[in-house]
């Protein structure tokens, strides 16, 4: 257990007295029946999206400031027994869950400690031993309902869709990609039907073996329409507009009819990549004021962002994935929102997290295979989209629709030198003023006003004018949250990891 003294410690204490109990934060007294509600709010809070716990501290409705400072010595064996059943009652433990002692100044004038436990945001779903499974709202706690742990695994890639057993035929997957697997896997002798169970694409349903899901989409000719039964959706359908917005109106502003890509997974992704590639070059004919939009995306790009799509996507939902083709932009929709713990803000730092192993593992068992699944697709992204000096892949979650939606776009722009300083300080500073503009780029007021409403145009930067047109600043969409985020803890709770 680590523990923090002297000015740092000082300066955290305040932190802590002035913040009131939210999505991210909890407050109590060390007591006897502390430790059921202390487990509560630790599941809760790595079922949800992390935070911290401050044991010591009085409630801020019941006491204020120093007045709350009841420290760890009114009840030191509730702390022993909180940190036992965190590993005994806790199913599963949470991983990196963080015990910081913080020295004070009790409300009575003797030395003291309060004790912060901080929890990250889990790829796990987590439960208390017979006592149910809870999240967190917005300053309390609540246990979820049967039909909420069963979202929250889907959604954390607990379970997937494409391990579920599908009552359909094996004739149905004997098929020329089945054959291209099978002679790249070396299957030459056996029957498919063993072959995939042994594989893990295949289980027994009641005595009876049965193909995965994720065996459908890899190897029918249509696993769109052999699916559909079951109320979902496997295809891609592509979308390609004249101008930079789709035009309200009974008629839609489409370069030409939209286009449905079935097949199997490994036949879609080479389809719709060809089909994309063969529009945009398209795109590039004479019209009467001179050449149209020149289209600049890297390949390696674009095929990377439609692989993401087909592999990762929710394959429990009725939805096709779409690619939306417009002058400046491509847009990439796909069915179902980011897997355990990974958002539009962190995806190009946090590593690779697959929805559908099963769908990953064998798509890179083909001959040619579209993914290398090395965990660096992302980061290619962004390196190739700053190497053609075009601004980086913009992630989003739609998470307020029926079908909820993850979209990544792919910007046509050229990304100004000064871009790259201006981001830096959006990420260190949090949001940018026009005078911030004016020092960095060193321009006027008028110059840094028309570049910053470019940004906006674009959808770049957000404006933020709620503190009054005179201090109007600008940030970017999805700023990074997470553990700890209404706690700004600045400074470092230790010089290490806690062993």
């Amino acid at each position: 257990m680590n523990e923090i003294a002297g000015p740092q410690a000082e300066a955290l204490i305040a932190k802590l007295l002035a913040q009131p109990e939210t999505i991210h934060f909890d407050a109590k007294r060390v007591s006897g029946k502390m430790v059921g509600k202390a487990l509560e709010t630790l599941c809760a809070f790595a079922n949800t999206a992390g935070g911290d716990l401050a044991l010591g501290l009085e409630d801020l409705a019941k006491a204020k400031g120093a007045d709350r400072l009841y420290g760890l010595a009114e009840n030191p064996e509730a702390v022993d027994e909180l940190r036992r059943k965190t590993l005994t009652h806790m199913l599963p433990a949470i991983e990196g869950l963080r015990w910081v002692r913080i020295a004070c100044q009790l409300r009575d004038g003797t030395p003291g400690q309060v004790l912060l436990l901080r929890v990250p945001q889990s790829p796990k779903v987590h439960s208390l031993l017979d006592d149910g499974t809870w999240t967190r709202l917005d300053a309390s706690n609540r246990e979820m309902a049967a039909s909420e742990i069963t979202e929250l695994s889907y959604r954390r890639g607990v379970i997937s869709a494409e391990s579920e057993p599908v009552a359909l035929p094996f004739e149905l997957l004997e098929t020329d990609t089945w054959r291209l697997f099978a002679i790249q896997r070396g299957f030459l002798t056996g029957d498919q039907p063993d072959r995939l169970f042994r594989i893990g694409l295949a289980k027994r349903v009641g005595g009876e073996l049965q193909p995965l899901r994720a065996a459908v989409l890899l190897f029918a000719e249509d696993p769109g329409g052999l699916l559909a039964a079951q109320q979902t959706r496997a295809d891609i359908r592509v979308f390609h507009y004249r101008g930079n917005q789709v035009e309200p109106g009974a008629v839609p502003n489409l370069l030409k009819p939209p286009k449905t890509i079935s097949g199997p997974l490994p036949v879609q992704i080479t389809r719709a990549n060809d089909y994309v590639l063969d529009s945009l070059v398209a795109g590039l004919t004479l019209a009467a004021s001179g050449f149209k939009t020149v289209h600049r995306y890297p390949e390696r790009v674009i095929k990377e962002a439609i692989t993401n799509a087909v592999i990762h996507r929710d394959y429990r939902l009725n939805r096709d994935i779409q690619i939306r083709i417009f002058d400046n932009r491509i847009e990439i929709v796909s069915p179902g929102l980011f897997p355990a713990t990974i958002t539009p803000a962190n995806i190009s730092r946090a590593g690779s997290f697959a929805r559908n192993p099963l769908i990953v593992r064998n798509l890179r068992e083909f001959p040619v295979p579209p993914n290398v699944d090395a965990g660096e697709g992302v980061r290619m992204m962004f390196a190739e989209m700053r190497a053609a000096n075009l601004y980086p892949p913009f992630y989003s979650e739609n998470r307020e629709s029926a079908q909820p939606t993850v979209t990544v776009m792919l910007r046509n722009e050229e990304r100004p030198p000064i871009w790259e300083q201006v981001s830096d300080w959006i990420d260190r500073n949090g949001v940018l003023a026009n005078s911030d503009l004016c020092r960095i780029a060193a321009v006027d007021t008028l110059r840094a006003s028309k570049m910053l409403k470019g940004w906006v145009a674009q959808g770049i930067l957000l404006r933020d004018d709620a503190g009054g047109k005179r201090h109007t600043v600008y940030r970017k969409p999805n700023p990074d949250g997470g553990a700890g985020e209404d706690v700004s803890l600045s400074l470092p709770l230790d010089n290490g990891e806690e062993k």
